[in-house]
């Protein structure tokens, strides 16, 4: 037991270290840099070292108890700063996730409207030409086929769904909640909380590995602007705190698809499961009767 204790304990610290503290640390010892370097010699690694060396050959240094005491406050710190930018990232993520009621999203929301319906008006008629071409068998199909694609992805780089929102991260996670209720007529937000318990472990797993990711990824957004903020003293931190949003909006488009697809694909296999234990008799594909049953059963009728 006390073995396995210390394993659990050394695991935990290790975990606690890895996601709170070292970020943190990181942080600290670049603002540290930056204070002693300033804007005007934020080149100078040797001013950086001389501080370093007067630091430990300072009398304070050698005390256990000063050791102690500037540890534990940088480990407080470290995970003070940690706290700030989770804080932020969730601010982050509800700013790309929301609906925008404002001025500027409701013209952000109109203008992706714009390009969507552009994109599906061009797709449309890209698809009835290459259909008529093989009806009427007057031209080669192939290319018309292939220019249709091509349209259909351009479309679907702008959003799978008429948009609704004005960022591309809300408008590719809220297209599965209009997929859903375009194929089944299913009401994703009464029905979820149902479908998630009868998908198996698996699945869960996956789908909580994908949310996590893409609050991570906005994590690093956060982080990005912390570090930009350091530009106020060390301009170099402008670079630091540009990349890590650069990669972390990139991080962010990737995981909402691979969470949406997840959604969408756990409605698909098990919305026949959710139908039968809710006494529904769906002898075939689930259809939007179905749907509608499923939907009025749910929502008890409000």
């Amino acid at each position: 037991m006390s073995a396995f204790l210390g394993t659990l304990g050394g695991k935990l610290a290790e975990r606690w270290s890895a996601l709170l503290v070292l970020p943190g640390l990181l942080y600290l010892g670049v603002l540290a840099g930056a204070v002693v370097l300033g804007r005007e010699r934020w080149y100078d690694v040797d001013r950086l070292r001389d501080v370093l060396d007067e630091l430990a050959a300072a009398p304070a240094g050698d005390s256990p108890g000063v050791i102690v005491l500037t540890a534990a406050g940088v480990l407080a710190g470290a995970f003070g700063v940690d706290q700030v930018a989770r804080a932020l990232g969730a601010g982050i993520e509800g700013l790309w996730l929301a609906e925008g009621r404002g001025p500027v999203a409701r013209r952000l929301t109109a203008r992706r409207l714009r390009l969507w319906r552009a994109a599906d008006d061009a797709f449309r008629e890209a698809l009835v030409a290459a259909g008529r071409a093989r009806v009427t068998g007057d031209t080669d199909t192939t290319a018309l086929a292939e220019h249709a694609a091509l349209l259909n992805a351009e479309r679907n780089r702008i959003a799978l769904a008429a948009p609704s929102r004005p960022f591309w991260v809300g408008n590719r996670l809220a297209a599965v909640e209009q997929r859903v209720w375009g194929q089944y007529r299913l009401d994703l937000a009464s029905a979820w909380p149902r479908l998630w318990l009868l998908v198996e472990d698996g699945a869960r797993l996956e789908l909580h590995t994908a949310r996590q990711t893409l609050a991570a990824a906005h994590r690093l957004q956060a982080w990005g602007v912390l570090y930009g903020v350091l530009a106020v003293v060390w301009w170099p931190a402008v670079v630091l705190g540009a990349g890590a949003v650069v990669v972390g909006v990139r991080r962010a488009r990737v995981a909402a698809a691979v969470l949406a697809e997840l959604v969408e694909s756990a409605v698909d296999l098990r919305i026949r499961t959710l139908a039968a234990d809710l006494g529904l008799d769906c002898p075939g594909p689930v259809d939007q009767a179905t749907g509608e049953a499923l939907t009025r059963a749910l929502r008890k009728g409000t």
